[in-house]
């Protein structure tokens, strides 16, 4: 049986499940070495899954990973895909469940997670990455070490950093470039619990929801616009709802989300030392595929939007400045709240954008 095939038959067997209501029922999903050494990791995320190779960059990167490991492991360590909240209705309970040992692995936006680890809100502070140059120089720098380490002290080890921009859409015919431009009463939704402290400061209404649920949201007039990263402004056809859409092609947002390739410590100390190393090397080995790929896909995402009559614009430096200085009192205010906080911020701060 192939690996597609043993992936198929899983996915309608958790079908069921999950129609059952069985589903992560306390029983545990994570499947622990055999006697001959074989381990299957389960692997969920929130996006619609990758086919032939193709679709939103996450899921093909998820989708990459599984074959990698299973073919560089002869088989001793199964990757099991879960893509769309096939697994999980809530994406936000990931992280809980690789904590809780009834999931392995993920593509997770660590800010999901920040009411758990507050340090986490790091990872999606507003205006504090504007553009790829920056956001790719943390895995490199001090930020990135610190937020390597209060992962694995949290339970999760990062394999690939994956960073996400940011594009603000609007049901409306006036495009959202400054804090200025929010119209009054203005419904929106944006992740992150930082990034909707800024929001609320400058105007906005918020209502939270995955992003999944942001298409219809639009569509029964519940948002007048939504802020999210560009691959899933394409994967869930966002162009259809919205009007204007602000992209980040331009080189400025004050959305950026790193949602990386984790695993779960304790799932990583199941395996070998072999097991181990495999799975880091095929981690380290698909990083460039997901800069280069989240990068692309801002660009397509910006002609996609235009192809379908949707008015594209950009933020320039000015205006990527007014949402810094609003972006302050809720930098402020993590400073406060956060242990550590301050020097986190510092050290985000002190990362070059170029």
């Amino acid at each position: 049986m192939t690996r597609q095939q043993r992936f198929s038959r899983y996915l309608t067997g958790t079908g069921a499940l999950l129609a059952s209501g069985a589903l992560l029922s306390g029983c545990g999903l994570a499947s622990g070495p055999t006697d001959d050494g074989e381990v299957t990791l389960r692997l969920s995320h929130q996006w619609p899954a990758a086919e032939d190779g193709e679709g939103d960059f996450r899921a093909v990167l998820a989708e990459r990973f599984a074959e990698q490991v299973e073919e560089r492991t002869d088989g001793s360590v199964t990757v099991e895909l879960h893509p769309n909240n096939s697994l999980i209705e809530d994406p936000t309970e990931q992280y809980s469940a690789i904590r809780e040992q009834t999931l392995d692995m993920s593509v997770y936006p660590l800010d999901y997670a920040a009411g758990d680890v507050p340090e986490f809100s790091m990872t999606l502070m507003p205006a504090m990455v504007r553009n790829h140059a920056q956001a790719q120089n943390w895995k490199d720098s001090e930020i990135g070490d610190r937020i390597a380490e209060i992962s694995e002290e949290n339970g999760v080890r990062i394999l690939t950093w994956v960073w996400n921009a940011g594009a603000l859409g609007t049901a409306g015919d006036e495009p959202i470039r400054t804090p200025d431009d929010v119209p009054s009463g203005s419904v929106t939704r944006a992740a992150g619990p930082k990034v909707e402290e800024m929001l609320e400061d400058v105007g906005f209404g918020l209502s939270s929801m995955p992003s999944s649920d942001i298409y219809n949201a639009l569509q029964t007039g519940t948002l007048d616009s939504a802020i999210t990263s560009t691959s899933s402004f394409s994967s869930y056809r966002l162009y259809e709802q919205v009007e204007t859409f602000t992209s980040p092609a331009g080189g400025n947002t004050f959305w950026f989300m790193f949602e990386p390739l984790i695993i779960g410590t304790e799932s990583y100390d199941q395996l070998t030392e072999e097991q181990q190393e495999t799975v880091d090397e095929v981690g380290a080995d698909l990083q460039e595929f997901a800069y280069t790929a989240s990068e692309e896909d801002d660009q397509r995402v910006h002609e996609e939007f235009e192809e379908n009559g949707v008015e594209v614009v950009e933020m320039s430096d000015s205006d990527f400045d007014e949402w810094r200085e609003a972006s302050q009192p809720a930098w402020e205010s993590f400073g406060e709240e956060v242990e550590g906080g301050e020097e986190l911020l510092e050290l985000g701060e002190s990362v070059p954008a170029e």
